[in-house]
C-alpha cells in the first residue's frame, strides 16, 4: 500500500499550487495557455494559464512509473491518468480553432504535443492497433489528434487562409525499444545514423510539414538546408515586421522556399548532440569535431578525433572523409568559429553567446592516456 503525503506536504502543496506560476507563457505574448509542465514530471495536473487546475493531493502511484511512463515520483491530482493527457490537448485545441475563426482577428495556434515523447500513455483503443509496440501505438493515436486539429480547421471555414506547420523536436528516442522494432524491420530514424541525442543526422532530423492554401504548392518538395530556429524570421515576413538586429540572430526566413524557390537560404546550420557536441552542416557537408554520437549511440572510430560526411551520397553517415579532406575540415571548423566569434549566423552586430561556448574537438581519450605516461 503507498503510503499518502505527511500533513506538513499536503500543506505546502497546498500553499504553493495556489499561487500563481510566474514566467509562463501568459507572460511571454500568449494571451492563453493550457497543458502541462512536463508530462512525466510532477506536479501531474494541467496547467491553465499561469494556475493549476486543482491542488495535487497525493503522490503519483507507482504504477505510473513504469514502461516509460512518468520519470519521477511527485505530487499529483487524484485519480490522474497520464491518458488524459494527449486526448485532452486536442479537445483544447479543436475548441479554441472553433472559437478563434470566428472572430475577425487572426490567431496563433502554438500545440506542442506531449507526445509521441513519453510517457507512452497510450489509450485503450489505440494499444496494439500498430502491430509493432507501444510506441508506435502512441504515434498513431498522436496522428489521429493532428487528425481532430486538421478537420477543425477545415470545418471553421479557415483552412484555405491558415499556414499550419508540423514538424519534432529531436528524432526518435532509443529506449522506446528501437532494437525491437528494428528487429521487426521498422526503422523509426529510416535511413538516417543515430536516435535522440546524438549528433548524427538520426538525432535531429525531424519531419517539416507545411500546408498553406494558395502559397505553398501542394505534393512539392524542398531539399534547400533549414533549422526550426528559422520560424521566427519566416513568421516575421509573412506578417511583414521587421526583427530587431538582436533578435532572431540565427533565423532566416523561409518564405522564399514556401513560395517555390529552390535556391538556398542559408549556407550553414549548427545543431548539437545532448552533450554539447556540435555538427555542423556546410551546404551537403557535415562536421562533428567529435569521435562519436556525442549523446547516446554508439559506434564511431576513436581513433579519428572528428568526423566528415557528404550528405548529399552518404546521407547513412557511414563515411567518415575527415581523413582524406582536410581541406574540408579545416573550413568548416573555421565557419564554426566565426559563427561562435559573431554571436550569430546572420548578417548584423555581432552579439554575446547566451552561454561560455566549449571549443571542440577536445582531447580524445587516446591523447590524454599518452599525456598521462
Amino acid at each position: 500500500m503507498a503510503r499518502g503525503p505527511w500533513p506538513a506536504q499536503l500543506a505546502a502543496w497546498r500553499e504553493v499550487f495556489a499561487k500563481p506560476i510566474a514566467g509562463g507563457p501568459t507572460t511571454r505574448g500568449f494571451d492563453t495557455y493550457f497543458g502541462t509542465d512536463v508530462p512525466n514530471w510532477p506536479p501531474f495536473c494541467f496547467i491553465e494559464n499561469d494556475r493549476t487546475l486543482g491542488i495535487p493531493s497525493e503522490f503519483l502511484p507507482a504504477t505510473g512509473l513504469v514502461r516509460n511512463q512518468a520519470s519521477v515520483p511527485g505530487p499529483a491530482l487524484k485519480n490522474w491518468q497520464l491518458e488524459t493527457i494527449l486526448p485532452a490537448l486536442g479537445d483544447r485545441a479543436v475548441a479554441f480553432i472553433t472559437a478563434a475563426a470566428a472572430q475577425p482577428e487572426p490567431f496563433l495556434l502554438y500545440l506542442p504535443l506531449t507526445s509521441p515523447h513519453t510517457p507512452l500513455s497510450v489509450n485503450k483503443e489505440w494499444q496494439g492497433r500498430s502491430g509493432l509496440n507501444l510506441y508506435a501505438d502512441f504515434v498513431m493515436e498522436t496522428d489521429a489528434v493532428v487528425g481532430r486539429v486538421l478537420a477543425a480547421l477545415e470545418q471553421s471555414g479557415a483552412a484555405a487562409n491558415t499556414l499550419v506547420i508540423f514538424t519534432s523536436d529531436n528524432g526518435c528516442a532509443p529506449y522506446i525499444d528501437v532494437a525491437g522494432l528494428e528487429a521487426m524491420g521498422h526503422y523509426p530514424s529510416g535511413p538516417l545514423r543515430g536516435y535522440k541525442a546524438d549528433a548524427w543526422e538520426g538525432g535531429h532530423r525531424v519531419p517539416f510539414i507545411v500546408r498553406w492554401p494558395g502559397q505553398v504548392k501542394s505534393g512539392s518538395v524542398c531539399d534547400q538546408l533549414v533549422q526550426q530556429s528559422d520560424l521566427m524570421a519566416t513568421f516575421a515576413a509573412v506578417l511583414g515586421t521587421k526583427l530587431p538586429d538582436n533578435a532572431g540572430e540565427d533565423s532566416v526566413s523561409l518564405l522564399p522556399l514556401l513560395k517555390g524557390d529552390h535556391r538556398p537560404v542559408r549556407d550553414n546550420a549548427v545543431s548539437a548532440s545532448i552533450q554539447g557536441t556540435p555538427a555542423v552542416r556546410s551546404g551537403s557537408w557535415k562536421y562533428i569535431p567529435a569521435p562519436g554520437s556525442g549523446g547516446w549511440g554508439k559506434g564511431g572510430d576513436q581513433a579519428q578525433p572528428v568526423q566528415l560526411y557528404n550528405l548529399a551520397d552518404d546521407v547513412g553517415e557511414s563515411k567518415n572523409l575527415a581523413a582524406a579532406r582536410p581541406d574540408k575540415v579545416a573550413e568548416i571548423k573555421a565557419v564554426l568559429e566565426q559563427l561562435i566569434t559573431a554571436g550569430r549566423s546572420t548578417p548584423g552586430a555581432p552579439q554575446q553567446n547566451d552561454a561560455e561556448v566549449k571549443r571542440y574537438p577536445g582531447k580524445t581519450a587516446a591523447a590524454a592516456k599518452q599525456k598521462a605516461k
